[in-house]
């Protein structure tokens, strides 16, 4: 099923002759695309700290007459926005892709948390090269490959004398990956989402009717995606000093809640084949599977041992698909607990995120533009996304939440070549020319 082929409806979509199909790929110069890429992705970007990636975008946009602007929640982590023709009547397309780049946080004491050491030193958490025709590095599949495809389609409309009637909006947005405000990281500095594509559409000056967010989906397509809830698991218990302690073989009993979460962990494992069964979501738009993991957990401080600890802390993320939402998520896992007899517990949604698709009516003559330019350009047709592109939060939730349909589409996730990167390009700028249409 998840290379099921997407019919192109019938819409209102503008004509692409074989002559603009041309001229456009006559505008795009594949060398030129692979440097812009290599060039913004090796430009470090971790989440808090894009302003030189935002500024390198600002500047690109500048010299290629694209009036950018920046907008953001605070001056060192901007959305970058541009923008292309608008003087007609026609509908307008917003591109989006982040700034940001998973990462380690760049802290000793942070990183040796989560990290072996000789993941953090991984050269492709930061740099990008090319190597045998392949493009390595984190920041050009997750995003700035797709957000470069984008802004040269946008480079070569205007290079190829094709003025759009409709406004295309570009838009380079910081935080997508993360962080999120959580226990004792608290504030501004540590909003992810909330400053990125959030921001913009609420402050950003656009006024899209459809939107893309351009990530590599291998090529495919999907109008859903997933949000989350990190929910935070408390087992509470007594503290005991060491040596008073009398051993009892049932872990159940010990005031130390440490032990108690073998059995919890065994409890949610199990827990989490049977959510993801139950809760798997499907429709034309895609297929989407909740997944759930526990992140982190926290108990006691290891420099005061001595009297183990009264609290334990698991921080569970669960997947939501667009049709659920998350009291009813809390209400089970709560449920679950009481049936495990592990004493007192607290169960807190610290982070909340829903998932949202697009409508089908809606959404088609995107789907329809797109469908036809990947006709075009690679020859056959369209498919749906596979479904970890319909399981995870991208930006095009953000959009589809405030009814503006939305899908993400872009190159393949892992090691593209250059050659993806020139043909998404043109598939960007066939289907800006598809729903903006050609100003007379």
């Amino acid at each position: 099923m998840t290379s099921k082929m997407i019919k192109r409806p019938a819409s209102t979509l503008h004509p692409i002759s074989t002559e603009d199909k041309a001229r456009i790929e006559d505008a795009i110069d594949p060398v030129e695309l692979t440097e812009l890429a290599l060039e913004l992705g090796n430009i470090p970007s971790r989440s808090g700290e894009e302003a030189a990636a935002a500024g390198y975008v600002f500047d690109w946009m500048q010299r290629e007459g694209l009036k950018p602007r920046a907008v953001g929640a605070t001056p060192a982590r901007p959305n970058i926005i541009g923008e292309y023709g608008g003087r007609g009547d026609a509908p307008n397309l917003l591109f989006t892709a982040h700034l940001d780049t998973e990462s380690p946080a760049g802290s000793a004491a942070l990183d040796g948390y989560k990290y072996r050491q000789e993941t953090v030193q991984r050269k492709e958490w930061t740099q990008c090269w090319l190597q045998d025709n392949r493009l390595h590095g984190y920041p050009i599949t997750n995003d700035r490959g797709p957000m470069s495809c984008f802004l040269i389609a946008a480079k070569a409309l205007r290079k190829a004398g094709i003025e759009l009637s409709g406004r295309l909006y570009l838009t380079a947005c910081p935080g997508e990956i993360g962080p999120e405000p959580i226990e004792e990281y608290q504030g501004i500095d540590y909003l992810g989402k909330d400053i990125g594509a959030h921001y913009l559409f609420h402050h950003g000056g656009v006024a899209a009717d459809y939107a893309i967010a351009a990530e590599g989906t291998d090529y495919g397509i999907t109008w859903q995606g997933c949000g989350y809830v990190l929910f935070r698991i408390r087992l509470l218990g007594e503290s005991a000093f060491t040596p008073a302690l009398t051993y009892n073989p049932d872990c159940a009993s010990h005031p130390n809640p440490i032990y108690r979460t073998g059995k919890l962990i065994e409890a949610l494992h199990a827990w989490t084949a049977d959510y993801e069964v139950r809760n798997r979501y499907e429709t034309e738009g895609g297929i989407s599977v909740p997944k759930v993991q526990i992140d982190s957990i926290r108990a006691g401080v290891p420099h005061t041992f001595g009297s183990g600890s009264e609290v334990c802390a698991l921080y569970l993320e669960v997947g939501l698909t667009a049709r659920q939402t998350v009291a009813p998520v809390q209400r089970e896992l709560e449920r679950l607990l009481r049936s495990l007899h592990l004493g007192e517990f607290e169960i807190s949604p610290l982070v909340v995120r829903h998932g949202y698709r697009a409508d089908d009516e809606a959404v088609a003559p995107l789907v329809g533009a797109l469908g036809c330019a990947t006709e075009m350009v690679r020859g056959q047709p369209l498919a749906r996304a596979d479904p970890i592109y319909s399981s995870m939060w991208r930006d095009h939730n953000v959009f589809n939440m405030h009814r503006i349909p939305a899908v993400t589409c872009g190159i393949p996730r892992v090691l593209p070549t250059p050659e993806d990167l020139a043909r998404s390009a043109q598939i960007y700028a066939l289907a800006a020319l598809a729903i903006c249409g050609r100003m007379e």
